[in-house]
């Protein structure tokens, strides 16, 4: 056996944390600005759910259409949909621009 075949794998030397990584990468930037938004909204509605359903739900994508809203099952996703006028008053009354807010039911 050659002594090379015991060496270690060289170490790289321009590898980077994924947190710097993260800050400079435009996409992955803008991906993280979007679950940012998410979750802004998300609190943002969460107050005006009724009690118990808050942790059926959670936050979806946000994209040029509008946001997602994931629920736990569908009974959640229709009351949810009777919500859905309400919800998006409180967004709109704290300055987002609401086109939609789709509701989408979570698959295991």
């Amino acid at each position: 056996m050659s002594p090379n075949h015991l060496k270690p794998p060289p170490l790289v030397p321009d590898s980077m944390p994924v947190a710097e990584a993260l800050r400079r990468s435009a996409p992955l930037a803008a991906l993280r600005e979007r679950l940012k938004e998410s979750g802004e909204r998300f609190e943002a509605i969460r107050a005006s759910l009724p009690p118990g359903l808050a942790n059926q739900v959670a936050p979806g994508p946000v994209d040029a259409e509008g946001w997602s809203v994931l629920a736990a099952n569908a009974a959640v996703a229709a009351k949810l949909r009777q919500l859905r006028p309400r919800l998006e008053a409180i967004l709109q009354q704290r300055g987002w621009q609401v086109s939609a807010i789709r509701i989408k039911v979570q698959t295991p």
